[in-house]
């Protein structure tokens, strides 16, 4: 596997907050679901890889400092170009080293001592004493990434949703309360099976909050259109409009054109422990009857006639 860093295209030194960004714009572009783009599957399986080790502190302090590589399996030791073949040969620039693994005044060579090296080498290498070649085990299965929609009021209130899953496969979660657009959950074990009898590996589930006949989400904030009568907006009323837990009534000011929001602090996507509640933002839309009868009309034309005027001024 390449290097995570060169695979998110990020230098050693990226914040934890680049790196979150750097591996979602790469799973969305990758997503196998969704991408055209040439071998996408794997792209997004590498990127998936990368983040795992990149998106865990302990695990990308391991990989920086050498002792893991780009797959998460330990690195062997270096000898720092320590080569056994020249160890105390006559004439040799090096020094004669010697290493006594078993203790107790056993020396490499006698009685148990190569069985005491082999046993400590075996927790280097992750091999047995059979020529130092190291025995790998299960692989895990690959992660997958999937993408669910959530309703607006299952993202305001918490409610269960199903995910499917390529193949026709589906399983239910709890969408949390508060949650936000493109929040993700990881599914442990819902990824693909192991080839080789290991774990399977996890499933991340993208939360896309499904768009709303009533309200148009803006962060954790709502916007709502709200259709007002030229009476209505011109000498001020009181009017029902919903929110996400039930209706408000709203002071409509006299005098109020049409395109002005009037803002109903706490309305919109609840608080968590990290950020505020959202708003909700009225935008208020003058309305004409689709059929305007002679009285009206003349009463609209003496209008004009008698006291028009240029908004456009």
């Amino acid at each position: 596997m390449r290097n995570p860093y060169d695979i998110l295209g990020l230098p050693k030194t990226a914040e934890a907050s680049a790196i979150k960004t750097a591996f979602r714009k790469l799973a969305k572009k990758y997503h196998p679901d969704q991408s055209k783009e040439p071998k996408a599957k794997e792209r997004f399986t590498e990127a998936n890889q990368a983040y795992e080790i990149l998106g865990d502190e302990k695990k990308r302090g391991a990989f920086d400092r050498g002792e893991i590589d780009a797959e998460g399996k330990p690195r062997a030791p270096d000898f720092g170009g320590f080569d056994p073949r020249r160890a105390g040969r006559p004439g040799s620039n090096t020094e004669h080293f010697e290493f006594n693994f078993g203790g107790g005044g056993r020396q490499p060579g006698g009685a148990g001592g190569m069985d005491d090296a082999s046993d400590i080498l075996s927790q280097f290498f992750g091999g047995g004493g059979g020529g130092g070649r190291a025995k790998r085990g299960p692989v895990r299965g690959n992660d997958i990434g999937v993408t669910a929609q959530v309703s607006l009021e299952s993202a305001f209130s918490g409610g269960t949703i199903r995910v499917h899953f390529p193949g026709g496969r589906a399983v239910e979660i709890k969408a949390p309360a508060a949650m936000e657009d493109g929040m993700q959950i990881r599914l442990r074990g819902q990824g693909e099976p192991s080839a080789t009898g290991g774990e399977a590996g996890d499933a991340m589930v993208t939360l896309k909050i499904a768009p709303h006949p009533q309200f148009r989400l803006e962060g954790r904030d709502l916007r709502h259109d709200l259709a007002l009568t030229p009476f209505e907006a011109a000498l001020g009323a009181k009017v029902n409009v919903p929110t996400l837990n039930g209706t408000v009534e709203l002071n409509i000011p006299a005098g109020s054109n049409g395109g002005r929001s009037l803002r109903l602090r706490g309305k919109g996507l609840p608080a968590t422990d990290k950020v505020a509640a959202g708003d909700l933002l009225v935008t208020l839309r003058l309305m004409l009857p689709e059929v305007l009868d002679a009285e009206t009309e003349a009463a609209l034309r003496e209008w004009r006639d008698k006291r028009g005027y240029d908004p456009r001024k």
